[in-house]
């Protein structure tokens, strides 16, 4: 019998949560021959909430799901998980900077960081899902001795998937047609939506897509996507972010294969000249469970390198402004 992977989820009850549970149990994430036991976090004045979350689920009837458990503790919600996705976190508030909501979720990721050192397994695998999702990763990473730094990652995924939408839209084609899209650096607008090796239907976008659109409209698209279905339905993205974490995990565990890569923030190695340990969206290849590898050698121009560079320099800039949760 094949042995359940514990996943924790962080803001159970929320949206983003509410979108990803019935699909990790249904076997979507994980494969259709791997159990699952989730273990749900969320705040004490939400677990009336996620009682309701849990109805749900046991009514589904997944023969995937082996055990649901909640919880309002850290500590207890990640004990021995083999996954911890990291939903959770305070939103920004009207009037409020980035660098104010840095510091506001600073102290939860430092408070989970090391519940995750302390009581989840020792390879466990993580994604922070909740933003700014890059520097939340670097303050719960620093957390951590136990656990491999490298097993700390962050959703660049929804980004990367937004791409591939617009791209597949723009050429009539379908997403599944669309390969090698990437992003690299920060989940924020300066994230650099790169096309130059993506191809759609086996041509090469550059050559397929009117250079004007890609560099205007398709660009700035991605890098403030977020913002617009905020002004579209009230509401921020939930659904879609869901699906990101559910691709992200999926292929960290079951693989892109050798000749595919995908975007994932991960602790730098000081590729491509990013300071080392920033967590920092790269491309990335998977071809062995759980292993990811930073694609090496990738040629880039001026203008890629330039604003590769600039994300980099506003990570290290949101570093300095946790330096003392570090």
């Amino acid at each position: 019998m094949v042995q359940p992977i514990r996943v924790a989820v962080t803001g159970a009850a929320g949206q983003i949560g509410y979108s990803l549970l019935f699909r990790i149990a249904s076997g979507e994430m994980l494969g259709p021959n791997q159990p699952v036991i989730l273990q749900l976090l969320e705040l004490p004045v939400a677990m009336n909430a996620l009682e309701g979350v849990a109805m749900e689920l046991t009514d589904c009837g997944y023969p995937l799901l082996h055990g649901i458990e909640m919880a309002d503790s850290p500590m207890q919600a990640f004990e021995n998980a083999d996954v911890v996705m990291l939903v959770g976190s305070k939103p920004r508030g009207p009037g409020m900077e980035r660098a104010d909501l840095i510091r506001e979720n600073g102290p939860i990721f430092v408070g989970q960081g090391k519940a995750i050192d302390a009581v989840a397994s020792a390879d466990a695998k993580v994604v922070v899902v909740g933003n700014p999702c890059n520097t939340n990763c670097l303050i719960a990473a620093a957390q951590a001795s136990r656990v491999p730094l490298a097993n700390f990652t962050a959703m660049t995924r929804l980004d990367h998937n937004r791409s591939v939408g617009q791209i597949a839209e723009k050429s009539n084609s379908t997403a599944a047609e669309v390969r090698n899209m990437l992003i690299w650096g920060n989940h924020s607008p300066t994230m650099v939506p790169d096309y130059s090796r993506a191809t759609v239907g086996g041509q090469p976008v550059a050559d397929a897509l009117p250079s004007d659109w890609l560099h205007s409209e398709f660009d700035t698209t991605v890098r403030t996507r977020g913002k617009a279905i905020i002004n579209a339905r009230g509401k921020s993205s939930a659904a879609s972010a869901a699906n990101a974490a559910i691709n992200h995990i999926h292929d960290w565990f079951l693989g892109t294969g050798s000749n595919d890569y995908v975007s994932m923030a991960v602790p730098s190695d000081g590729s491509y000249g990013v300071p080392e340990g920033l967590i920092y969206s790269f491309p990335c290849r998977i071809t062995a469970p759980w292993t990811y590898e930073i694609v090496q050698g990738l040629e880039l121009n001026d203008d890629l390198q330039a604003r590769i560079q600039r994300s980099a320099d506003e990570l290290s800039q949101e570093r300095e402004t946790v330096a003392e949760l570090l």
